[in-house]
């Protein structure tokens, strides 16, 4: 294979470029590997490109990570905490690196529907989260991350789409939903039915996060102050924060954020 084709050959001075910084990367001389998916510099040492020398790989899976967990293509039942992602809470940095281990495991594709990224029709391979929940402890666990394209990860969140995403989206969602899942129509609607029930019932409870596969991997999960909007848009296009709650967020000890609801009086 030729040189541009090894993804790992010794002439690559890795680095690590979060998504909405790939404009200025390239601007400073940084240069796009096709076959590893990554940005790499043209030479080492250049001092425009060191803040994004990439730092060592995260380990696969992370400590604690379980990757039997959740599999397929569900409707998420999160607590009304759509804008409380790991992406957030680590910071895009480190969320690049948890993005490069996470799709370079699933081999590129998405472990719901198995397609490949294909940027001429805004389909992209993202990060998700699957989380546990033990009510009777009030603890919300994150569990594994998982690589999904994007009409998987919109069917995932159908509540912030059928919230956002306008009819055409909604339908667009569900219909992807049906067809990976391989569900009837009636089967898709009980499904949805479902986790918004669920949804609900478990946004009435506090819940501590534990973030512990993070903080065991040596990342240090912040999350962002409390706000009553989202730091970027929901969906794009779409723009808009919850009307209902506040969301509250405490650091504790061992790995875990505590999120608390406060209704808006």
């Amino acid at each position: 294979m030729g040189k541009c084709g090894r993804p790992h050959g010794p002439e690559r001075h890795w680095l690590d470029v979060p998504f909405s910084q790939r404009n200025a990367a390239r601007e400073r001389g940084a240069l796009w590997d096709a076959a590893a998916r990554r940005w790499h510099a043209p030479e080492p040492g250049l001092p425009e490109l060191q803040q994004w020398t990439a730092l060592p790989d995260l380990p696969s899976p992370l400590p604690g990570e379980d990757l039997g967990f959740s599999a397929g293509l569900v409707v998420d039942s999160v607590p009304d905490c759509w804008f409380t992602s790991v992406r957030e809470c680590v910071g895009e940095l480190d969320h690049e690196r948890l993005r490069r281990m996470v799709t370079g495991r699933a081999g590129q594709e998405c472990e719901a529907c198995a397609r490949s990224a294909q940027p001429s029709t805004k389909r992209w391979l993202e990060v998700h989260e699957r989380w546990d929940f033990d009510s009777d402890a009030g603890m919300q666990i994150l569990r594994r991350l998982v690589c999904l394209c994007t009409p998987c990860h919109n069917a995932t969140h159908f509540e912030r789409v059928r919230k956002y995403g306008g009819h055409r989206m909604e339908q667009t969602a569900r219909a992807h939903l049906a067809a990976v899942t391989g569900m009837t129509d009636e089967a898709v609607d009980q499904h949805i039915r479902s986790a918004s029930l669920l949804r609900v019932q478990r946004s009435r409870q506090e819940w501590t996060l534990d973030l512990s596969i993070l903080t065991d991997a040596g990342l240090d999960p912040q999350p962002p102050p409390p706000s009553t909007k989202p730091s970027r848009a929901p969906l794009q296009g779409h723009h808009g924060g919850s009307p209902e709650r506040k969301k509250s967020r405490i650091p504790q000890q061992g790995g875990s954020v505590r999120r608390r609801g406060r209704r808006r009086r």
